[in-house]
């Protein structure tokens, strides 16, 4: 089955070329049958000669009427742009031109209307002015079928161009994702409430289970109508009547989308390839209306690589949404400000991050994504969240779980994504370019400290996971992963191949402690030592922080080690604070600052008021 769509400007004769074509009056609501103007959405349907069923939408020709006829019009499969004969083409039918090229419909009937009211002579100039006019377009070259919905003339020849144009088209895609846009919303009596518009994507059945994007309830399926007939499952590329359980009217709206849970995500932020009608312009910052779908929001636009796009002129752009909408990857959308139709774009990405106007690596990255490939979205939903868990990423990409395992396998493999592994848990994903930038901001978060702290061996583990601003869990996987350049250095990061490289000076200060400390035992008197020559030589192994300021010899503190572990082996009762300080020969502040350097180590534990050692335990 497939769905056509009309457009044409007002009073040429859209809603009564559908009447006269199946039968059915669109124009569902009394002021537009008395107005003879459509207002809102209409919906019919046909069989072709063939046995083909299609689907119509007819949308209003008005100006003040086209962002309704944008929420009918995305999604059909063929278009009919009419044009009366009496008149031509007129500002809505550029217009309306101008949008199915931003959509890029590029199957199309061009029906000439009314043309028992002109002669032969007549209607061979507009179709030479309609020829003109879809020159350069999506359309150009579409054939013109002339009509008269009054008389019955042509309706048979068009019918026979609806099958010659739709006998090419490709069969709607069924990627397993089904999604219905929804156009209207109502309640029928006996059944509730009702939601209609285009499933694409993939089958919905009778007692599924959807979830209603934006807003995220979940609410099931009751019933399944196409044309006014029950069915049991519906088909991608299907005009649907979808009936709920459990939603009112109320809390539903044209806009919405009924999807898979979990497959269809609610747009803040949209990354698009711009593109400006000729003649237009859009610049930074502009505030807009944006058309997707039946949904649409206003928004700014944030442009990348320039301030503005002009005159049928394309740009990389951020959309920044005030309303959610529903979106995906490959979606085409409307701009608008006020009753002018700026451009359009394509959607390359949904809910990414805010990106800086001066990146260089911006467009390259756009490029790759605007791909559309397996790889190409997997990474762009990687590039959001991670480093993150498999299961996480592949709830991201919108892809099915074997072809998401596969493509992940497949970048590992070529090296565009890591695997790395934190102290517990699950391995984490991290894009190779990202470990690249992480590491490169590593390196000038070490550079900048040692340039400030030349005596120190490394820079401590919980300055650098604030400089590269990771959870401690994720800072774990990507430290071994910057590995062998970067590594782990006692309680602090260092680039593997860093000594520090004290000054002459330096040197000579740096001696005089150590020859002071080495004086002092475990007793050394109290000397003023600059703060860096004391990491330096702990650093080094030269000196021991025992805590509360008691800085010791290292040679000394390993002599006090060896004689607590020899008095304790063996010995049940444990050494008491009194007893270690006569030991020592040292104050009760440096025999306390010992002991518990010593269990910090692992050496002893305490128990009660004495120590024993943690191996007797």
């Amino acid at each position: 089955m497939f769905v056509i769509g009309t457009a044409g400007h007002v009073d040429h004769g859209k809603s009564t070329l559908v009447r006269a074509l199946t039968g059915i009056d669109p124009d569902r609501l009394r002021e537009e049958q008395e107005r003879g103007m459509t207002i809102e959405l209409g919906f019919a349907w046909l069989t072709l000669p063939s046995g083909r069923e299609v689907s119509i939408v007819d949308v209003p020709g008005h100006i003040r009427f086209v962002r309704h006829m944008l929420a009918g019009i995305g999604a059909v499969d063929l278009a009919l742009l009419i044009v009366a004969a009496d008149e031509g083409v007129m500002p809505q039918t550029r217009e309306h031109l101008a949008i199915l090229d931003l959509l890029e419909v590029d199957r199309a009937i061009v029906v000439l209307t009314k043309c028992d009211l002109v002669d032969d002579a007549w209607a061979a100039l507009v179709e030479e002015e309609v020829a003109n006019v879809l020159s350069g377009t999506s359309l150009e070259g579409t054939p013109i079928v002339r009509v008269s919905a009054t008389t019955g003339e042509g309706l048979d020849a068009l019918r026979a161009a609806l099958d010659d144009a739709l006998a090419g088209a490709p069969e709607p895609s069924d990627l397993g994702r089904p999604r219905l846009g929804i156009d209207r919303v109502f309640t029928m009596t006996g059944f509730g409430t009702v939601v209609t518009g285009t499933l694409l994507g993939g089958q919905l059945h009778t007692g599924d289970t959807v979830e209603v994007v934006p807003g995220g309830r979940q609410v099931r399926i009751r019933g399944l109508q196409s044309h006014r007939r029950e069915v049991g499952e519906a088909l991608p590329g299907t005009r649907v009547a979808v009936n709920l359980a459990g939603v009112a009217t109320e809390d539903l709206a044209r806009g919405q989308a009924i999807a898979a849970p979990g497959r269809l995500e609610a747009a803040r932020t949209l990354d698009v390839r711009l593109r400006a009608l000729p003649g237009e312009a859009m610049k930074h910052n502009l505030r807009v209306t944006v058309h997707l779908g039946a949904a649409e929001s206003t928004a700014r636009l944030r442009l990348f690589g320039s301030d503005e796009v002009e005159d049928g002129g394309e740009a990389w752009a951020q959309i920044v949404l005030v309303d959610p909408v529903p979106a995906a990857a490959g979606d085409l959308l409307v701009v608008r400000v006020g009753d002018q139709t700026l451009g359009g774009a394509r959607v390359i990405e949904v809910n990414p991050p805010r990106h800086r106007r001066t990146d260089p690596r911006l467009a390259a990255r756009f490029e790759a994504r605007a791909l559309g490939t397996p790889e190409s979205r997997l990474l762009a939903a990687l590039e959001r969240i991670e480093p993150c868990a498999e299961a996480t990423l592949l709830r991201a990409s919108g892809l099915e779980a074997s072809e998401a395992r596969a493509t992940i396998e497949a970048l590992t493999a070529e090296g565009g994504i890591h695997r790395l592994t934190p102290a517990a848990g699950e391995a984490l994903l991290i894009t190779a370019s990202t470990l690249a930038r992480v590491e490169a901001e590593a390196r000038r978060a070490l550079a900048g400290y040692h340039a400030a702290h030349p005596l120190r061996f490394s820079m401590p583990r919980e300055e650098m996971r604030g400089a590269l601003n990771l959870a401690q869990r994720e800072f774990t996987a990507v430290l071994g992963g910057l590995a062998p350049g970067i590594e782990a250095r006692g309680d602090g990061v260092a680039e593997s191949d860093w000594e520090p490289q004290p000054s002459p000076q330096q040197r000579v200060a740096i001696e005089a402690a150590a020859s002071a400390l080495a004086r002092g035992g475990l007793q050394p008197e109290r000397v003023t030592i600059e703060p860096a020559v004391t990491a330096y030589l702990i650093d080094s192994g030269r000196a021991v922080d025992c805590g509360d300021g008691v800085i010791l010899d290292a040679s000394a503190f390993e002599h006090a080690r060896q004689a607590i572990t020899a008095i304790l082996t063996g010995r049940e009762a444990p050494i008491t604070l009194a007893e270690a300080r006569d030991l020592f020969g040292v104050s009760r502040r440096n025999a306390q600052a010992i002991l518990e350097r010593l269990d910090r180590q692992g050496v002893t534990i305490r128990v009660g008021d004495g120590r024993v050692l943690r191996a007797a335990r």
